[in-house]
């Protein structure tokens, strides 16, 4: 028994059929063409328009930005000029505060001189000691301002800071020193003082016979020649008055009665013979 397909039973209808389906396979092709066409046709009508509209709103915004930056621009002018006229006036205000205070500060002084000032003068001191005291006397030129700078002291005691000289020298002579003693510098120690006051022509010949007298007094004797003679004689020398009794004295009763003997006066001068 012979088996028949479709197709051989008929073949018009299969042909028929095979052309229509091929029709529409055609169709169907032609259709997809046609679609993609139209796509591609208006995506490339849609970048030109994009485009176009970009550049338009590229052109439209070109003088917005324009006057933005134009305004910036004279903004930051502005402040830079604002500033620069603040720090003007900042620095004008500055200098009238200077000119100002300038004015009303006094003008600075120099140093306070003196009526004193550069004046050769003697001091004739006391202190205090571990025995009945001790005289002695500073000698110098006082500065511009009035007030002690170097000065250079002189005054008889015992060549030794041992008790024992001294004590000895109560009884006979013993070797004696004319500078300055432990405690003549310390004002704490001060129990008395007369200063006078010379020329320079007069100092320089009484600070001279200082030295002669420092020079040519070797020994110390409490009873006979000690410190309080020792500036009596220079006292006299310099034309002042002096206890009779100085040898005896304590020191600071023969500061003060040669204080009292001339009156307190502060004013020396030489006479013409010495």
């Amino acid at each position: 028994m012979r088996v028949v397909s479709q197709e051989d039973a008929c073949p018009k209808h299969c042909e028929k059929h095979h052309c229509e389906k091929h029709h529409c396979e055609k169709h169907h092709c032609e259709k997809h063409h046609c679609e993609k066409h139209h796509c591609e046709k208006h995506s490339v009508s849609d970048a030109f328009a994009r485009h176009g509209k970009s550049r338009r709103r590229q052109r439209r915004l070109s003088p917005v930005v324009g006057l933005c930056a134009a305004a910036m621009l004279i903004a930051v002018t502005a402040r830079t000029a604002l500033a620069q006229d603040e720090r003007k006036e900042a620095a004008a205000v500055a200098a009238k505060l200077v000119d100002s205070t300038t004015d009303s500060l006094p003008a600075a002084q120099p140093h306070p001189t003196s009526k004193l000032g550069g004046r050769y003068f003697v001091d004739f001191r006391s202190r205090t000691a571990a025995s009945y005291g001790h005289a002695f006397l500073w000698y110098g030129r006082l500065n511009e301002r009035g007030k002690i700078g170097l000065i250079e002291v002189a005054g008889l005691h015992p060549a030794s800071d041992s008790p024992v000289p001294y004590i000895l020298g109560h009884l006979f002579p013993v070797p004696a020193e004319t500078g300055k003693s432990y405690g003549d510098l310390d004002e704490q120690y001060l129990t008395a003082n007369y200063r006078v006051y010379l020329k320079e022509a007069d100092a320089k010949r009484v600070f001279a016979y200082i030295k002669h007298k420092q020079d040519t007094s070797p020994l110390w004797l409490a009873g006979v020649y000690n410190c309080t003679a020792f500036l009596a004689d220079i006292a006299g020398y310099m034309g002042l008055r002096t206890p009779a009794t100085a040898t005896w004295m304590y020191p600071e009763d023969f500061i003060n009665s040669l204080r009292d003997l001339n009156g307190g006066r502060q004013e020396i001068s030489l006479a013409a013979n010495h």
